[in-house]
């Protein structure tokens, strides 16, 4: 148990290196921050390196059986949820970015700027936030007061004092997830036939919006599964102790880092303006490539 946990904190310190570094990139150069695409990436990286660091606490907290109040742990899973949610709803923002980039270039400047991307941040917090508004409206409609002073091992188990709220849970993430899978799968048809009718640069343009619309698509297929994961860990608690350690560090790993290391790939180091971005930041302006 203490080689996984040493394992998942070498993953967490290497995502936020590099979730750091391109934060910091981000901000070196004008056309990143007033462009659409880089700041929704922005806010994806943001978002995950605060779950990424929120939960790593909570993990170290369970795994060496630290007790904190229940009040302060419902602070915790609340930033925790809203944030874990935040990224899939931010990959959907993106998706329609480049449906609008390839299928409606020429409105493309006028729906994706800079004010419309500001409206359509608080947009995302704001859906983001449904999850958590449900599954805390009823665990405080539940709970007695006297739990809120109580300490106990922070965890989403805590909150589902009734089998009802578990289904409440569960169809708020589904009905969430199976707008955002649509709204997906459209703008990939919708790309795919702008591709097969484009030509030359056209047609370049058209495939590599196509490549990141399949990437945004599995990167929330991951997200997807991930949501399932506590309900799979909550039977095999009741069934085999060790067992449920060890598919927990798993989901941990495959669901839970795999998606996040994903957006820095596919709007990181396969964005070319990006790239060479980072690289002069790196190489400390001496890597001259095309940053235009």
């Amino acid at each position: 148990m203490k080689d996984n946990m040493i394992t998942v904190q070498f993953l967490v310190i290497l995502f936020l290196f590099i979730n750091l570094l391109l934060i910091i990139t981000f901000f070196q150069k004008e056309c990143f921050y007033t462009a659409t695409r880089y700041i929704l990436f922005a806010v994806t990286l943001l978002s995950d390196s605060l779950v990424l660091f929120l939960s790593d606490v909570l993990a170290i907290l369970n795994q060496f059986n630290i007790l904190i109040h229940v009040w302060l742990c419902i602070i915790f899973c609340v930033v925790v949820i809203m944030y874990t949610t935040l990224t899939p709803v931010t990959l959907t923002a993106m998706t329609l970015e480049r449906y609008v980039a390839v299928c409606m270039p020429l409105r493309h400047g006028e729906l994706c700027s800079t004010r419309n991307t500001i409206n359509c941040i608080l947009i995302i917090h704001a859906l983001s936030s449904v999850p958590s508004i449900f599954i805390f409206s009823s665990f405080f409609g539940s709970a007695s007061l006297k739990l809120y002073t109580q300490y106990q091992l922070c965890s989403m188990q805590i909150f589902i004092i009734y089998l009802w709220q578990q289904h409440l849970r569960s169809a708020i993430y589904q009905l969430q997830f199976l707008i955002m899978c649509i709204i997906i799968v459209f703008c990939y048809v919708k790309i795919m036939k702008v591709a097969k009718a484009a030509s030359g640069e056209d047609k370049q343009s058209s495939r590599k919006g196509l490549r990141t619309v399949a990437l945004h698509g599995f990167q929330l297929l991951l997200c997807l599964i991930q949501l399932w994961c506590p309900f799979i860990e909550s039977a095999l608690f009741h069934i085999d102790f060790v067992v449920f350690h060890y598919v927990r560090y798993f989901n941990y790993i495959v669901f839970y880092l795999v998606p996040k290391c994903l957006s820095p790939l596919i709007y990181g180091l396969r964005d070319e303006i990006f790239f060479h971005a980072l690289k002069s930041y790196l190489s400390f302006g001496l890597y001259k490539g095309n940053l235009n």
